[in-house]
């Protein structure tokens, strides 16, 4: 069967559409809640990494920082950095970051590439936000933040029976150093 040129390029477009909507999926984990309220003002600024589920993104990092910004247009600025101890440099992640909703859930998206937003779940936090775990869009993304480089043992170990709960496996956590 030959297809027509606007055939193709309503095939190409539809399945651009469809990568598009896949690929921008910023779901919560099952069984997971996102904090709520949330006060999203009182989560801006600088947070330590304690650790997390390694992915390509952060392969072979420590001193692992995130701040974020509000923007004058309502969207967060997301500046993650990190330190590669094997290539000895600093590596720095500019991105973006909406709230999902109006509900008053600590629900986010946030995008480092272009129109593809993952999901940012804020699961658990103190009240004094101080401390916090937050969930991708699976159990393969799961990190626990602290606003100092520590956090005290008692919190991270509600935090991982949390994480546990929910299915993840917390042996497979990789404990960023902070050193630099």
């Amino acid at each position: 069967m030959k297809l027509n040129k606007w055939q193709i390029v309503r095939a190409g477009v539809g399945t651009a559409a469809l990568m598009i909507g896949l690929s921008s999926c910023v779901s919560i984990p099952k069984g997971a809640k996102a904090v709520k309220p949330f006060n999203k003002d009182k989560y801006l600024g600088k947070w330590y990494e304690i650790c997390r589920m390694d992915f390509k993104f952060e392969k072979n990092l420590n001193n692992v920082t995130a701040n974020y910004n509000l923007k004058d247009n309502g969207t967060i600025r997301v500046d993650n950095k990190g330190y590669n101890y094997l290539d000895k440099e600093w590596k720095e992640s500019i991105g973006k970051a909406k709230l999902v909703g109006n509900d008053g859930a600590g629900r986010l998206k946030v995008s480092f590439f272009g129109p593809f937003y993952s999901g940012y779940n804020v699961i658990a936090i103190d009240k004094d936000y101080k401390y916090a775990m937050v969930a991708g869009n699976n159990l393969n993304y799961l990190w626990l933040l602290s606003r100092e480089t520590t956090i005290p043992p008692a919190v991270i170990s509600d935090y991982l029976k949390q994480a546990k709960n929910l299915g993840y496996n917390v042996k497979k956590l990789v404990w960023t150093k902070h050193d630099r």
